[in-house]
């Protein structure tokens, strides 16, 4: 779920942090992805025409294998460099909302078959999407998948939106790549939304910088999670009654939660009981992750024949698609580390335009002739 109604709430008060742009315009940016949710998304997604999974001839699931490698590609292709962040154990905290979405797929077990009996194809559709699980297979078969493109991947302790903030706060990624808005809560200074949407959406990057987010809400760091919070988080229950535009009128007023609690009408806002809102304010302030600084992200060739053995051979991959597949992602790769490099020396390509620019206009007689290099020195050398 995220937090619920923040990104109405960052549209309606902080418009200049949103903006929406085309996928090509991030040509040469890393950006840490959200594998779980990503995964989560593909087998929503990439189905057959009957609504079904797409699976192999031996009946294993596949939806989140081709989703994972054309995704991939995709943003390859337009010159991203993605390294994808695995969940790893969730909080004591999220197990309620754990359950309730385990409630909510046994519901849709029952309402689909509901539908099979009297034959209504398109709420068949509708539950076959709602009983969806990614499972600790499917990580590990994209995992390989990851391992064998010469994709990077990370695996968090807890939560991958946290280690995806924390990788684009350390500075090792340009963002963090989700759908879920509470990675902004975690204090990504830029997330990424629809890098990974299906094609036939045609959806806009949205951009979100948090920066802009606390400036046009004029809140603190802490001010925004403790609204996150009444907004409606995984790891609480929020106060009843209170809306995304009483939440932000009571941060404005009382600054935070504990000072709400003081002057709320409780009667008129129930507040749940034993609310853990301490425990989640710290989940959010500071979450467990992996230090960014012990990570090595690295991208390097993929292994041609070992992805045919293993999309091709056993997963029916056609091999045609993969091999061309993986003479896209090794000439994209090195495309976008160049136009990074080409950027970096553009500054000094400018420069001496100018110079030559003032030479032709008469001016070469003003400027100092530069000094000849002592010997040994390593001016006029190369930069390594």
């Amino acid at each position: 779920m995220g937090i619920h109604g923040l990104s109405k709430v960052i549209g309606d008060n902080a418009k200049e942090a949103i903006k929406e742009d085309d996928i090509k315009n991030y040509f040469g940016r890393k950006v840490a992805i959200d594998a779980s949710m990503s995964i989560y998304q593909f087998m929503i997604a990439v189905r057959q025409q009957d609504g079904q999974l797409l699976q192999n001839e031996q009946g294993e699931t596949t939806s989140h294998l081709m989703g994972m490698f054309y995704r991939t590609l995709r943003m390859v292709d337009n010159g991203l460099k993605p390294v994808y962040v695995f969940d790893g154990q969730p909080p004591t905290l999220k197990s309620g909302e754990l359950a309730k979405r385990s409630q909510k797929r046994k519901e849709a077990v029952a309402s689909k078959e509901e539908a099979e009996e009297i034959g209504d194809q398109e709420a068949i559709d509708k539950f076959n999407r709602r009983t969806v699980k990614v499972t600790r297979e499917h990580n590990e078969e994209c995992k390989k998948l990851l391992r064998l493109l010469g994709i990077p991947y990370v695996e968090a302790p807890c939560e991958a939106e946290a280690q995806c903030a924390a990788l684009a706060k350390a500075g090792k990624v340009y963002a963090a790549g989700s759908e879920d808005m509470d990675t902004l809560t975690f204090g990504s200074p830029i997330l990424l939304r629809h890098l990974t949407y299906s094609e036939a959406k045609k959806m806009p990057i949205s951009e979100i910088s948090l920066s802009k987010t606390l400036e046009g809400l004029n809140f603190t760091m802490e001010e925004f999670v403790d609204l996150c919070i009444l907004l409606g988080c995984d790891y609480c229950d929020s106060i009843k009654n209170v809306g995304p535009a009483r939440a932000i009128s009571l941060i404005k007023e009382h600054k935070n939660i504990e000072t709400i609690l003081k002057n709320i009408d409780q009667k008129r806002y129930p507040i749940p009981e034993d609310w853990p809102y301490k425990d989640a304010r710290e989940l959010f302030l500071n979450p467990i992750v992996t230090d960014p600084e012990t990570i090595e992200i690295k991208w390097e060739s993929p292994d041609v024949e070992g992805l045919v053995d293993f999309l091709v051979r056993d997963k029916g991959f056609s091999e045609e698609r993969v091999r061309k597949g993986c003479e896209r992602l090794e000439k994209n790769l090195k495309s976008a580390t160049q136009g990074r490099l080409d950027s970096f020396f553009k500054p000094l390509a400018s420069a001496d335009k100018k110079r030559k620019a003032d030479e032709s206009n008469g001016n070469k007689s003003k400027k100092a002739a530069p000094a000849k290099p002592k010997a040994g020195s390593n001016r006029g050398r190369p930069r390594k």
